[in-house]
């Protein structure tokens, strides 16, 4: 598939962006297109999204999806599969960064592949990372849910560590995780920000969803690039080989595992293509 196409509208007003992202399977042919405003306030949305499909057989436009609710459940979905593919099988404890829209689909996510006991969430404003856990806990009796402030000794904590947020500094330390760890980066998209530091990588068998995507946005592994202290070659697969059994996945205990999430066209292809033959299927013939 192409590479998804970003555009920064207008760089010296911070990182406001528009995105095009085509795909296509034997069934459907998809575009997305996504705005991005960060400063958005009231009555506005930092992020409005929407999928057009067509018939792949003759070209017929089909639907219109929100994109937004699709990005939720996939973006969910995909740190999931990542965590049933590279975390510890035995893995207790979670540590989600974000108090975002995500926050909520990326911990049930997370608890449909793990049978986890801890759940701790931090976000920089203690209050929501307490209402992140409020939205969710009464589903998950035997789960015990905790808002964090200490993030370094939550990190130390974690089996599975899961980072969904907006900054552009690094919010875990490789010195802090400790062997036999999972990671997961979701929240960062440009080349020169980064949720985690480079002894984090250094230490890590990393995978990404997308090379292609990775080595054009993450700043998770192309700063490390830059400083020369990885390359390129040290991903370790990509998403379709990981799920093919073509890769190499965790092979002891004590790696640290990294994947990082960029978000791939086809992902959602699939949820909005989902999501309409749903439709079409409970309508009234």
């Amino acid at each position: 598939m192409p590479p998804r196409q970003v555009f920064l509208l207008d760089e010296d007003k911070g990182h406001e962006a528009f995105a095009v992202l085509p795909s296509w399977n034997q069934e459907l042919i998809g575009v997305k297109a996504f705005t991005y405003f960060p400063g958005a306030v009231e009555p506005y949305k930092s992020l409005y999204s929407k999928i057009l499909l067509f018939n792949r057989g003759h070209g017929e436009p089909l639907a219109l999806v929100d994109g937004t609710s699709v990005t939720f459940w996939r973006t969910a979905g995909i740190s999931g599969l990542a965590t049933r593919l590279l975390s510890r099988e035995d893995s207790q404890t979670m540590l989600l960064l974000g108090t975002g829209n995500l926050a909520s689909y990326i911990i049930k996510a997370n608890l449909s592949v793990r049978n986890l006991k801890r759940v701790l969430v931090w976000g920089r404003d203690i209050e929501k990372a307490k209402s992140v856990i409020n939205s969710v806990n009464e589903n998950y009796s035997d789960v015990e849910f905790e808002a964090v402030e200490d993030r370094q000794s939550a990190c130390g904590e974690a089996d599975i560590i899961v980072a969904a947020t907006g900054s552009h500094e690094p919010l875990v330390q490789g010195e802090w995780v400790k062997a036999g760890t999972h990671t997961d980066f979701i929240g960062n998209h440009h080349a020169d920000k980064r949720e985690c530091d480079t002894e984090l990588i250094k230490r890590s068998k990393v995978y990404a969803d997308s090379r292609v995507n990775a080595f054009k946005e993450a700043g998770e592994i192309l700063v490390p690039i830059s400083e020369g202290e990885f390359t390129e070659d040290g991903v370790v697969a990509e998403l379709s080989e990981m799920c093919s059994g073509k890769a190499v996945l965790r092979e002891s205990d004590d790696e640290i595992t990294l994947f990082k999430s960029i978000g791939m066209a086809m992902s959602d292809l699939v949820g909005a293509g989902l999501a309409y033959n749903n439709v079409i299927k409970d309508s009234p013939s």
